[in-house]
């Protein structure tokens, strides 16, 4: 009953008045149209191509600690496991895999004996300490660390 609602609602026709209402209401000014708009015809504001790249290799959980993890230096697998800590070895090998594909981190393979894997950051990863460093001070600053759980 809820969807059938939801469909008259959206599917009513806006009113010039109705429309007129919340564009002043959210620019502040009058707002003045000669025909009816449609949801299509507004433009709606598009976010940053190059913030939202970023965001999609970044924003997943665990990526931003294991480049912070990175950032004193090679760890191997297992070290990073240990100090990324609740993260699987299925997710951690995703992670490493997508960061190395986005080029922010090397695999290194020591053929041994015993042979050992070691994850580093490239330079466009060391570039992003910085970065990560004032996200984490705003964070410190302005989050409230008892909302996440």
């Amino acid at each position: 009953m809820l969807a059938s609602r939801r469909k008259r609602v959206i599917g009513t026709p806006v009113s010039e008045t109705q429309v007129t209402k919340k564009s002043e209401a959210a620019t502040g000014t009058l707002a003045r149209y000669d025909e009816r708009v449609t949801a299509e015809e507004h433009e709606a504001p598009e976010c940053d191509a190059a913030i939202s790249l970023a965001f999609s290799i970044l924003g997943k959980r665990w990526s931003g600690m294991i480049v912070d993890a990175l950032s004193n230096g090679p760890l191997s697998f297992v070290t990073l496991r240990r100090t990324v800590t609740r993260i699987s070895d299925a997710v951690l090998s995703d992670r490493l895999s997508e960061l190395a594909g986005a080029g922010l981190v090397l695999r290194e393979v020591d053929p041994g004996p015993p042979v050992s894997v070691t994850y580093a950051l490239t330079r466009q990863g060391r570039e992003l300490i910085p970065v990560l460093q004032q996200l984490g001070k705003w964070a410190s600053e302005n989050l409230d660390v008892a909302a996440r759980d």
